[in-house]
């Protein structure tokens, strides 16, 4: 079986113009090239709701794919999250918590090498890892291979340097309980990695059509060791039954019973979820993004 380096994804690696986005709810306030260490600079789109108040403080949702979330027309493909649509209305029924967005530019080219769990393939032998790209018929090196995995270094970024600005910057609630991490596809498996990686920072993680196949299925062996404490940390994921959703389903019932064998409950802090007939688009997403909002954003007492 060949693995899959996500030939099927470059909806998401193409170069979106950096015109102003267009919220129908809210506001978008840009840091362009936001400078970095770890990575190579991408723009920061924080997405504000209606009411914006520096008296009050705010949870903060980080999400990847950055350039995919607000304006269809900014979109190489004409589709949207429409987060700005879903939080306002979320927020206004008080059906979350106030939050704000912090959008996330993918880098194009290497989103693949940010977005892939780096530590999962670490955990590979050198045969094993050579073995696994001689059946995708790609003859390099896989210390070449590895070196160019950014994952790591982007999550870095995130902690390091990006949360501190943003909590700098807005008027945020800092701490884990209202920090959350989201994205879709390898966006997914990022997210869930940040997680596993950094669960003193983040409370939760919403991964959406995750792109578990990515190299034969190698992050679900990274996760039998390195699931987070269950008594505070949640999880969201789903899948669609159609296109490269498709795919999904045996691997995510495989994640399934490692979370709840380490003492994840469902619909308490683990949700799983099949969308039938859904495929892997942001119109998918559209349509359901309320769901993980509202379980990880739910009113506090």
């Amino acid at each position: 079986m060949k693995f899959f380096l996500l030939p099927f994804l470059s909806i998401f690696t193409f170069s979106v113009c950096a015109q102003e986005i267009i919220v129908s709810s809210g506001k978008i306030v840009r840091h362009p090239s936001f400078k970095s260490s770890f990575v190579d600079d991408r723009h920061i789109d924080v997405w504000l709701p209606d009411g914006y108040n520096s008296a009050k403080s705010y949870a903060v949702v980080y999400m990847h794919d950055g350039q995919m979330l607000f304006d269809a027309q900014n979109t190489l493909n004409k589709q949207e999250w429409g987060i700005d649509e879903v939080m306002a209305s979320l927020i206004s029924n008080r059906r979350i918590r106030d939050c704000i967005v912090v959008g996330i530019w993918n880098n194009g080219k290497k989103r693949h090498a940010e977005y892939f769990p780096q530590r999962a393939w670490k955990k590979l032998t050198k045969a094993q890892q050579t073995e696994l790209l001689e059946m995708e018929d790609i003859y390099i090196n896989p210390n070449a291979f590895e070196q160019g995995m950014l994952a790591d270094r982007y999550l870095r970024f995130i902690v390091r340097e990006l949360k501190p600005f943003i909590d700098k910057t807005y008027s945020t609630k800092s701490n884990k309980a209202n920090t959350f991490i989201m994205g879709s596809s390898m966006g997914g498996l990022i997210s869930c990695y940040a997680v596993c990686e950094y669960p003193g920072i983040f409370e939760g993680a919403i991964c959406m059509s995750t792109h578990w196949p990515a190299v034969n299925g190698i992050t679900i062996n990274y996760l039998s060791d390195n699931i987070p404490e269950s008594k505070s940390h949640r999880f969201y994921f789903d899948y669609g039954t159609a296109a490269l959703d498709s795919l999904y389903q045996p691997y995510q019932l495989k994640v399934d019973k490692l979370f709840l064998s380490n003492g994840y409950q469902l619909d308490q802090n683990y949700i799983s979820r099949k969308f039938k007939g859904a495929d892997h688009s942001e119109n998918a997403w559209r349509k359901r993004v309320n769901i993980p909002l509202e379980f990880m954003l739910k009113q506090q007492e």
